[in-house]
């Protein structure tokens, strides 16, 4: 569902008008942009709350939270990756999988 700010605002009360359009300007959060202005997603929803979170509960200054949020994409990004090569690898016969988990038990062991 696509929200409007005012709906946005509606739903995160602890945050105005000018903090979001200031967010959205830096970057931390990335709405589609419409005809009538901006148009948030459920994600994006989801990372103003965080933000909120971050700043409110865990007195993040406003330096922090870019870099923070970059962290959390990063981590999102790569158990995305995961999640695909999981899928791929259980489409793969039983033969290839065992080698596979041989082979990273085995560089495990090296790395201790």
């Amino acid at each position: 569902m696509k929200l409007s700010e005012r709906q946005v605002l509606e739903q995160c009360d602890d945050v105005t008008l000018k903090q979001l359009r200031q967010w959205v300007q830096s970057g931390w959060i990335v709405p589609a942009q419409g005809e009538s202005g901006f148009s948030f997603d459920d994600v994006d929803v989801a990372r103003i709350r965080l933000v909120c979170e971050l700043r409110r509960d865990m007195n993040v200054n406003d330096d922090a939270v870019p870099i923070i949020l970059a962290l959390l994409d990063q981590l999102y990004g790569l158990r995305r990756e995961l999640r695909t090569i999981a899928t791929a690898l259980s489409k793969q016969p039983d033969e290839v999988r065992q080698q596979l988990r041989q082979s990273l038990f085995s560089h495990i062991g090296q790395q201790h």
